[in-house]
Order: C-alpha cells, then structure tokens, then sequence
C-alpha cells in the first residue's frame, strides 16, 4: 500500500501544566524514527491513569508540555527504517500504556518488558494518543486483525490487557471466586467479563445501585454494595458461596481504604492482586493472620507482549463486549471532571476526528 498524505499539523489535547487543565489546540506532527511508526489514531479510551498523568500526584515524572492517552486504535501511515516487513502501511495497529522498552536488559529478555528500567510510557513520559497521529516503537505496538472494530477495540488495550494480567497473576482456576473490587468502573468492567471468560465465579464490589446492574449484567453472580453494607467483609465472606472468603481479590480502588480491607476477608491461601494506584496510598496487613493464613498480596502491572495478544483473541472470540460511550476528542475535559468526582460509569472512547 502506498503511503497516505501526513499533514504537518493536527489536532490534540495538551496537557501544558502540572495539575491541568487540557488545552485542545493544533500541534505538529512528529516524524518516526527508525524503530518506531506513525500512527493515525482513530480511537483512543479514556484511563484513570490519564488523570494521575495531569494531576502529576504519581511518584513519577511527567513530560511536559503532554500529550495524554494510552489506548489508541489506529492505522500505520509511516515506518522507520529500520521497521521489519511484518508491519506494513495500512496495518491495524494499537498504541499501548507500555510504547516501548530496551529489548536488552534481563526483564526484556524473559517477557517481563513493563519492568524494563528503560521503558517509555505513553500519554506520561512520552506523548499518547489524545491526538490524531501518534509515535510508537514498533516492537510493542498491538497488532490488530482488520476486521475488529478499531473503535470498540481500543479499552482493550489497557483496561482489557490490564484486567486480563491481573487475573492471571491472582492463579484463580475456573470454578474458584474473585472478589472485583471497583468492578463498577472501566477496568472493573473488563475483568468481569475475562473472569467469566476465564470460569470464574464472581462477587463485584462498589457502590450504587447503577453500578451494581451494570455488574451483573457482565458477568457478576453477586453485588456487595460498600455504600449500604454495614459489615462489608462479613458480606464480602458471605457471597464466596462456602463462606470461606474468595480465593482472590483484584483491587482497581481509587482510594486506600480497600487495600486495607482486602487481608480481612480473603480465604485462607488466597491472593491479594493490587492494581489500582491511588495517590500516596499504602498498604497494610496484620503480620499473623498473613502468615498463618499463609496469604500472598503481589502487585500486577500491565501485560506484556504475549498478554496483549492473548487479550485481544478473547476480544476477537467475541467473549469480551467492553461497554463504552464515545465523545469527541473536543470534550475530553468533560471526562476528566466526571473521574475526578468519581461519578464515571464505564469506559470512555474518544473520537480523535471530532
């Protein structure tokens, strides 16, 4: 396929301070050096992460003048030199959290890239995908097949992949419950409906009754309301079918309180899997019972390579319908307030062309 016309310029959502707010304004277009392709970004979701990247309230230096986002679905318009034939102009293609990493180092080698010492962030060490075209290194771009929706596609590429990797951290096996917490928001959603891909039972815990619906309706056999219940780990006990507690309990909260929570209620050798990062946040379990009760609690970050594609084909199967409403890229601050009110529902999808 013959190389499409690049504008010189386009539009994006800038982040020009530290604590916001979004300047939508027309910016260059970059050229890709020889690892990396261009990108013209269709899609991209909206993150929690994003608002940490503005906020700056992350032990972790942002760029900036930023360029935020980190699930953009897209097509490759350009390639360095460099850039093998198995990616070619015109290829489906997914910008991911991780753009890219050494390749080299000891965590590289063995499949562990997000922990690569090196590693370049997108949307918050280097720019992301709120905007029309976007730099990524080859190595770790998402491949998608043609004939997925890039539109539907692009929560996948975190929230899906982030969901899916924490699930496979926590080792639960079909037939054992996971206890959600935060299920009702955009990564919440995801790991509903991988858990339920993956044969396990689950028990969503958040607040509000429209969030405990839209839980169900993914995949949930049990809501526990935090905003209602009186005894939330005694409920939380109760809803693991033997009383026992779940097996495994996936933390996407965005406060410190439930990480706190989680050792009073999960099952004797059950697994705690950490991976929603409030700001400043620790996390707390008495020494005794941790021990006696032989519990593990382990972070889970984002997926590698392998796990990106792996999430993806349960997308593809038609297993994982990630629930989500679109707005043009115009609006995007309109997001951003609606996480820091914490009144989001679902995922959101920006329209890069509007």
């Amino acid at each position: 396929m013959s190389a499409p016309k690049i504008p010189s310029d386009q539009l994006a959502q800038v982040i020009d301070k530290t604590g916001g707010p979004i300047v939508y304004k027309r910016i260059p277009v970059q050229a890709p050096g020889p690892d990396e392709v261009l990108i013209n970004v269709k899609y991209s979701g909206v993150c929690h992460t994003d608002l940490h990247a503005m906020m700056g309230d992350w032990p972790l230096e942002t760029k900036l003048p930023l360029v935020g986002g980190h699930e953009g679905a897209g097509i490759v318009v350009a390639k360095g030199q460099l850039v093998g034939n198995d990616i070619q102009i015109g290829d489906h293609a997914g910008i991911k959290w991780l753009n890219g990493s050494c390749l080299s180092c000891s965590y590289c080698r063995q499949g562990e890239e997000p922990l690569c010492a090196k590693g370049l962030l997108s949307g918050y060490t280097v720019d992301g995908t709120f905007q029309q075209y976007a730099i990524a290194k080859a190595a770790h771009i998402a491949r998608i097949p043609k004939h997925l929706s890039l539109e539907s596609i692009a929560p996948i590429l975190c929230a899906g992949l982030t969901a899916y990797k924490g699930l496979k951290e926590s080792e639960a096996r079909p037939g054992q419950t996971v206890a959600i917490v935060g299920a009702g928001g955009g990564l919440g959603n995801m790991a509903l409906q991988y858990a339920k891909a993956m044969g396990l039972r689950i028990i969503a815990v958040d607040g509000g009754k429209e969030k405990g619906e839209a839980c169900k309706a993914l995949g949930a056999e049990t809501f526990v309301d935090f905003q209602t219940s009186k005894d939330l780990v005694k409920d939380i006990k109760a809803a693991s079918f033997d009383g026992l507690g779940p097996h495994a309990v996936i933390l996407f909260a965005v406060s410190e309180g439930p990480f706190q929570q989680a050792a009073s209620y999960v099952r004797p050798h059950g697994t705690i899997v950490c991976i929603g990062m409030p700001a400043n946040a620790f996390i707390k379990a008495p020494v005794f019972s941790t021990v006696v009760h032989m519990i593990r609690i382990k972070g889970s970050y984002v997926g590698n390579r392998q796990d990106t594609d792996e999430a993806i084909d349960f997308f593809a199967r038609g297993l994982i319908k990630a629930p989500y409403k679109v707005i043009g890229l115009s609006e995007l601050q309109k997001v951003y307030n609606m996480m820091e009110d914490m009144t989001i529902v679902g995922r959101y999808v920006v329209d890069v062309s509007r």
